[in-house]
Order: structure tokens, then C-alpha cells, then sequence
């Protein structure tokens, strides 16, 4: 009878500290972003903090992006003020997080995925600066030899 009196009274405790564990347990698991800028961007810091809001960690170079985006196959014509490499997958300019998530589920044969510009409305320009102004804009998803094609449309 004291052994299950024990354990009753431990259920409590326990669902407790699982519970307590579990967003270690899940930011522990969070897909690394390792991302190349300039380090006077402020566009690019919204960016990663709406990576880091949406379960993502990042690893933040402040030395400028072209010699990433060349290195990682993102062709000149699709270039923005930041680059990502995540999974294997190269990231250009202002990528929404949703579409960075997608892409690690189905796992494309691709470079990986480019917002060309800094269109206003997508993630990290969409500051109080731009008001509710939205532009409409694509994610392209890059193939290799330089190609692309449209992965979601922002409307």
C-alpha cells in the first residue's frame, strides 16, 4: 500500500518536470540557420528574429553575404542583403520561416529557396516603418544550374 500511495503522490511531480523539460527538449531540436549579412542591417536582424520566433536557432556572420551566396550556388540575379544555409539548403534574402519549414519536410532536389530584393511586407520588412504596406512577392524555389521556379506566391 506505500509503494502506491508513493506513486500517486509522485504522478503530480513527474507530468510536472516532463512538462518543464519539454521546451528544452524542443529548442534542443530547433533546424540551425547559419546566416551571412551585413552588419549594419536592420532588415536582416528582424529576419533572423522571425527565424528565432518561428523554432528556428541562428548563427548570425556579420561580414557580408556574397561570397556565401556565390559559394552556395545562389546565382547573382536572385541575391538580397542575406544569405542561409540550413539542412543543406541555401537561403537568399527574406524567406518566410513557413516556407523554410516546408522545405525541410519535403526535402526538394534543390539549392534551396531565394526572395529576390527586399520586397515590403516579407519577413524582416515588414517594420513599423512600412506601415501596412505589402507588396506582392514570390519564393522562388532555386535548381541547379541556376534555374527556378515559383515554391509560393505572396499575394
Amino acid at each position: 500500500m506505500q509503494r502506491r500511495t508513493l506513486l500517486l503522490r509522485a504522478a503530480p511531480l513527474l507530468a510536472l518536470a516532463s512538462t518543464a523539460a519539454w521546451p528544452l527538449a524542443a529548442s534542443a531540436a530547433a533546424p540551425m540557420v547559419e546566416i551571412w549579412k551585413d552588419p549594419n542591417c536592420g532588415c536582416c536582424q528582424d529576419w533572423v528574429r522571425h527565424l528565432n520566433a518561428n523554432g528556428f536557432a541562428t548563427r548570425v556572420h556579420d561580414d557580408g553575404n556574397s561570397a556565401a551566396r556565390s559559394r552556395l550556388g545562389i546565382p547573382a540575379r536572385l541575391g538580397s542583403c542575406h544569405t542561409g544555409l540550413v539542412g543543406g539548403y541555401a537561403l537568399e534574402g527574406h524567406v518566410p520561416a513557413r516556407e523554410v519549414h516546408r522545405l525541410l519536410r519535403e526535402k526538394p532536389k534543390a539549392i534551396g529557396l531565394a526572395v529576390p530584393g527586399m520586397p515590403v511586407g516579407s519577413p524582416g520588412m515588414d517594420g513599423a516603418a512600412y506601415g501596412d504596406r505589402r507588396d506582392p512577392y514570390d519564393v522562388l524555389l532555386v535548381l541547379a544550374g541556376g534555374g527556378s521556379r515559383i515554391y509560393q506566391g505572396y499575394r
